[in-house]
């Protein structure tokens, strides 16, 4: 079984009571602005194994009585049409996605704000369109010198401008589809609104990563630095926290560039800063909840290594330049990261060199070591895919779970009537096959009972699976690595 390295209870009671601690602190009423995932937080779960990747969900479960969320989304992406790509969806689609995710989850969403508002077609459209469901939504305008004309941005020509946010509860969690949605904006604005209100209100950041309480090259904090390798982000000394109280703190370089300017903006609204740094307006508490370090290092240098095959994968497809891989080498050599840390890499290439076709191996959660060549029937993600199954079921290799006698009629289905080139099963193939063959054969059917089981494995192939493959093997909670090479040389591979 996997280590654990992270208390995930002790996480969600700590973090509620830390953020209860913080509306106190500003009488009552608390800006947050929340960066990366509420959602599915894949990367946190990798690094610290044992965080659960709904745990930002379920801690405002537990203040969901004192929560509002607003979502803010940017004009200019709903004009650019621009489309998340883990969802393949638009950001104006994703923020009615949101709603009804946060609703069915018992949280109240309050509105939707549309940030660099500035009479964009598009923003207009989805304007009507919240305005028919019946969706609460606000304009927030472009403003001229932001965010280093201070005196401009608080003032009635600049926050002054934008729609006053009516909000109902103590916490108002400020989310977003994406990145440069303006979430601290709408956070900064909101407190301009207030004060010209009479409300006391704060502000406060809610970001995972860099733990701010972790050495600055822990390889935790390094996986970040993996992870964000195309958004330039740099993990740093927090100067301001060293300067204030004489501690060691890690931060990364927009928040700490952008401190000066928040503090001026927080003078200019009521007199005085209520931080003295930017680990000061944190409020993550995932570093005092890590209980196994070792087993967090393992976990977070197994993801630099993913994080580097994957950016070489995107390099050879024409989807990434070499400056993110040339950060990821740098990060892998402050890790002490080798692809020899997986053995999965190793094991694929040794299968590939002596059958001589394309090979993948699989590290199983319990250390056993699978691997899968390609056949006439089955390419190797496929193979490997029922070997791991057979492992986990203690089947013996001999047995067959799909016989030759259902493989080749769906291989030749696929390339006599579907128009497939290659004959070989995908992996989805081979389960829904899998599964009729489950009606007749108990092996087959104890094979598929372990699927479940395959969750947190560690696969590696010696070329470049097809997308189908590699989503079938994530939504089975597998890591998939691949060497940056294609099986056949070709111009076009999709």
């Amino acid at each position: 079984m996997a280590k654990v390295g992270f208390d995930n209870d002790k996480y969600l009671a700590m973090q509620s009571e830390h953020i209860r601690e913080r509306i106190a602190q500003f009488g009552g009423k608390l800006y947050l602005e929340f960066g990366g995932k509420l959602f599915d937080d894949f990367h946190a779960s990798r690094v610290l194994p044992g965080f659960q990747p709904d745990s930002k969900i379920r801690m405002l479960q537990q203040l969901k009585n004192d929560v509002e969320i607003v979502i803010a989304v940017n004009a200019n992406d709903i004009e650019k049409n621009k489309v998340r790509g883990d969802l393949g969806i638009t950001y104006d689609d994703d923020c009615l996605r949101l709603m009804d995710s946060f609703q069915a989850l018992g949280l109240f969403v309050g509105s939707i704000v549309i940030t660099q508002y500035a009479g964009q077609r598009a923003a207009d459209a989805f304007i009507k369109r919240l305005e028919k469901l019946g969706v609460k939504n606000y304009r927030h305008y472009p403003i001229a010198g932001y965010p280093s004309d201070v005196a401009h941005i608080v003032s009635d020509e600049g926050f002054g401008k934008n729609d006053y946010i009516e909000t109902s509860h103590s916490l108002v969690v400020i989310t977003a589809p994406g990145p440069g949605s303006g979430k601290m904006a709408t956070c900064l604005s909101q407190l301009y609104h207030e004060h010209q209100h009479g409300v006391a209100a704060g502000y406060a950041k809610f970001e995972t990563f860099p733990i701010w309480n972790l050495p600055l090259k822990h390889p935790v904090n390094l996986a970040y630095e993996a992870a964000t390798a195309d958004l330039n982000d740099v993990n740093m000394i927090d100067p301001f926290h060293l300067e204030a109280y004489g501690k060691t703190t890690v931060n990364y370089n927009r928040d700490v560039e952008i401190f000066p300017v928040l503090r001026a903006i927080f003078e200019r609204i009521y007199g005085t800063c209520p931080y003295q740094s930017p680990t000061d307006m944190g409020v993550n508490m995932a570093g005092n909840c890590i209980i196994d370090d070792d087993a967090c290092r393992e976990a977070s240098r197994m993801e630099i290594l993913r994080r580097y095959y994957t950016a070489l994968v995107q390099h050879v497809r024409g989807e990434a330049d070499e400056e993110p891989l040339r950060k990821l080498e740098l990060v892998m050599q402050q890790a002490g990261v080798t692809p020899e840390i997986c053995p999965a890499v190793s094991a694929a290439l040794v299968k590939a060199e002596t059958t001589g076709a394309p090979a993948g191996a699989m590290v199983l959660p319990d250390g056993t070591l699978v691997t899968g060549k390609t056949s006439s029937t089955l390419g190797a993600a496929s193979a490997l895919l029922l070997n791991a199954l057979k492992s986990l079921g203690g089947i013996r290799d001999q047995f067959e779970l799909i016989s030759q006698q259902v493989l080749e009629p769906v291989c030749h289905l696929k390339t006599t009537y579907l128009g497939h080139h290659n004959p070989r099963l995908h992996t989805d193939e081979v389960l829904l096959a899998l599964t009729i063959s489950a009606l007749t054969n108990p092996l087959a059917d104890l094979a598929q009972q372990q699927l479940s089981a395959l969750r947190g494995s560690d696969a590696h192939f010696s070329v470049i699976i097809s997308e189908e493959d590699i989503k079938l093997y994530k939504r089975l909670g597998i890591h998939v690595t691949c060497e940056p090479k294609y099986e056949v040389k070709k111009l076009y591979h999709k």
